[in-house]
């Protein structure tokens, strides 16, 4: 049995895509629709829902086959670890293009087995490299006064429905729960643009 493994660091709508793009080449590998498990989570994170379900499913013989080796694991160790549980479990290995590890006899030979390492340890500098230049550039951005995440609410933002009912709940005709239900609001919303119209 051939099983796919697709994942992805995000699940927004450009993940998705990803994803997908991945899962046309899966079944290129050989998996199919029921065979492949899709994965939100990064790669560094040791312990994921999904490659734990497949890793649980296959069988002596089987073949695991992704895209790229930075889909299954960004770290050293566990690519380490995913070796050894392929060469126990007697499964075969096929990253798109550059790996295909056939432990389908027990047995790894040492150039499959010291490529392996290699491809884990510059998917794990890949990564890590990724992580400096986001931190770089956040730093950068701090220096030069940018304000960074989501700019907070004014008054100018409170919407127009909200300032139309606001003088029957300061009246005391309308509670809060009343209050947001006639705005078509959220509880918590309310909330927030009370204290910035009080403010």
């Amino acid at each position: 049995m051939v099983y796919g493994y697709a994942r992805c660091s995000t699940d927004k709508e450009e993940g998705r895509q990803d994803v997908a793009y991945q899962v046309r080449e899966l079944k290129q590998l050989g998996a199919a629709d029921d065979t492949i498990y899709i994965e939100y989570e990064s790669g560094a994170k040791a312990d994921r829902e999904k490659l734990n379900e497949l890793l649980d499913v296959v069988m002596a013989g089987d073949v695991i086959v992704t895209t790229e080796i930075s889909r299954i694991t960004r770290s050293t160790k566990q690519l380490c670890d995913l070796r050894a549980f392929i060469q126990d479990n007697r499964l075969q290995l096929i990253v798109k293009n550059s790996i295909n590890i056939d432990c389908t006899n027990g047995e790894m030979d040492a150039m499959s087995k010291a490529f392996l390492q290699m491809a884990g340890v510059f998917a794990e500098l890949e990564r890590d490299m990724t992580r400096q230049r986001v931190k770089s550039g956040l730093k950068n951005a701090r220096e030069k006064g940018v304000k960074l995440g989501r700019p907070e609410k004014t008054a100018d933002d409170v919407p127009p429905l909200f300032l139309r009912h606001y003088p029957q709940y300061k009246e005391g005709n309308l509670n809060k729960v009343e209050f947001a239900r006639v705005c078509g609001l959220s509880y918590p919303s309310i909330f927030k643009y009370i204290r910035l119209v009080e403010q």
